[in-house]
């Protein structure tokens, strides 16, 4: 299985941790620790090229998550680093196997099940009806509208105009979008980028869904036929916005985050494919170059092949920063399937597109240890930036440290049993009170061979010290919702 794969890959990836050179990346509210490149890109996950959700494997590519603690002890940090190293690993070599063999050994049926954890279920959201497919807890919902995007002294925001001051310089063409209605149907978001049916992304462990054909957009990839059909109007675009995964809970992920989508269109009979390529790399390291100040060359950018189904060819760019070699972004030449699903005839038309996750560059760029700072209305976090920020270079100060309570929940799980699940069902009850959430330990009964898993939950609060008695209070209802939610049985 991909968490079986995803074990191995991570203790073979502590060995090359401990083998590689470390760079200095902030881990908490108040410090730093050694980590290596590789930690960063599987930690700052944010988007998997094109933003395609786990189209790598299982449902995650990209930034997300975040906790703000004290300084973690090396040790710590580098198993840590070592264990998402081996889950990204796991999954793109289970969405490599998905394409080959267009199936993956996964019930699918199983996990539906248990993936809808409580929610209450309006009637409609954004103009879509609910079914029983609905499982957007109260807690996203929330984020829904907040537009951090817009927000000209928010480090997203900031970021999002230095991505658009550098296209709208290098293309005076370039259209960009921002506001489009983060509710999107099946098919955009998975059909018309040939996601296949059976693809873990897929599942309501990994997304959201408003109902059976809908959901909300794991990627802004979700916009790209909508604006192919609007060539030749529309020759190359920018779509950013937010964007919803079910997923792990640390200092890298969060249900939301934030994404920017970019694709350039040519006549075939002007442009061939090389040149396609080219152009796509030239665009895209001068990128690089504008938001980290480095200089194109060999010793500064690397391209890597990669695998997404919706190029072909597809790339990966790393960049060579604060001594390490760290993933910016994916992309490709566009696939002529995508192309067709989006009215476009591919031997008359075709281009590039890439996808970055806007969370894990502003956390690099600006020094944020922890993704729930993004959303945290704290004026020691928020008075530290204003438009002029990246120009300025302006670093995060890091504020007072909370100590953490900690609390374990062991249980006999059933075969459906999906992490995701339980992150969300901690993640709905704690909200950003919750900073972590580590397997601990797993294995299987020699003579009932029933399987248990043991996780570590880190409470700790950005603004004040939680008490034991109202962690407590939390946890009970964490117990009672995972027994009856997802069927385990406690230890």
């Amino acid at each position: 299985s991909s968490s079986a794969l995803g074990c191995v890959c991570g203790f073979i990836g502590a060995i090359h941790f401990l083998m590689g050179s470390p760079a200095l990346v902030p881990t908490a509210v108040g410090g730093t620790a050694p980590m290596v490149a590789t930690a960063l890109r599987g930690a700052l996950r944010v988007p998997t090229p094109l933003g395609m959700q786990s189209v790598r494997a299982t449902a995650s590519a990209g930034v997300n998550s975040h906790p703000v603690g004290p300084m973690l002890a090396t040790g710590v940090v580098l198993a840590a680093a070592a264990q998402v190293a081996g889950k990204r690993a796991a999954r793109r070599l289970a969405s490599r196997q998905l394409t080959a063999s267009r199936t993956i050994p996964i019930n699918m049926t199983a996990r539906q099940a248990t993936a809808v954890a409580t929610a209450t279920r309006p009637g409609e959201l954004y103009g879509a009806a609910t079914d029983s497919k609905y499982n957007v807890p109260e807690s996203v919902k929330a984020k829904l509208g907040t537009d951090l995007l817009l927000q000209p002294k928010h480090p997203l925001g900031i970021l999002w105009v230095a991505i658009q001051d550098y296209f709208r310089e290098q293309d005076p063409h370039c259209k960009f979008f921002d506001k489009e209605i983060p509710v999107v149907s099946t098919k955009s978001c998975f059909d018309d980028l040939r996601v296949e049916p059976d693809h873990p992304s897929r599942s309501p462990s990994d997304t959201y869904y408003v109902n059976a054909d809908t959901v909300l957009r794991t990627h802004t990839s979700a916009h790209q036929t909508q604006f192919l059909k609007q060539y030749p109007e529309i020759k190359s675009f920018l779509c950013a916005g937010d964007v919803y995964r079910r997923d792990e809970i640390d200092a890298s992920h969060y249900p939301c985050f934030h994404q920017c989508e970019g694709v350039r269109l040519y006549d075939k009979d002007k442009m061939t494919t090389e040149e396609i390529l080219e152009d796509l790399k030239k665009t895209l390291e001068g990128l690089a170059a504008h938001l980290f100040g480095l200089q194109p060359g060999e010793d500064t950018m690397r391209w890597l092949d990669e695998y997404f189904p919706f190029t072909e060819p597809s790339l990966e760019l790393e960049i060579f920063y604060n001594g390490d070699w760290m993933e910016v972004l994916g992309c490709g030449v566009i696939h002529p399937d995508v192309l067709r699903n989006g009215g476009l005839d591919p031997e008359k038309v075709h281009g590039w597109a890439f996808g970055l996750g806007l969370e894990r560059l502003a956390m690099v760029l600006f020094g944020i240890p922890d993704i729930r700072l993004f959303w945290s209305a704290d004026p020691r976090f928020s008075e530290q930036f204003d438009i002029d920020a990246f120009v300025k270079k302006i670093r995060f100060k890091p504020f007072s440290k909370y100590p953490p309570v900690l609390k374990d929940i062991s249980m006999w799980i059933p075969e459906s049993f999906n992490d995701n699940d339980l992150c969300e069902i901690i993640r709905d009850e704690g909200g950003d009170q919750v900073e972590k959430v580590e397997l601990q330990d797993a294995f299987v009964h020699p003579k009932t061979k029933k399987a248990s898993k043991m996780f570590r939950v880190v409470w700790r609060d950005m603004s004040k010290t939680l008490t034991n008695e109202e962690v407590n209070a939390k946890h009970e209802e964490v117990l009672k919702r995972v027994v009856s939610e997802l069927g385990v049985e406690l230890r």
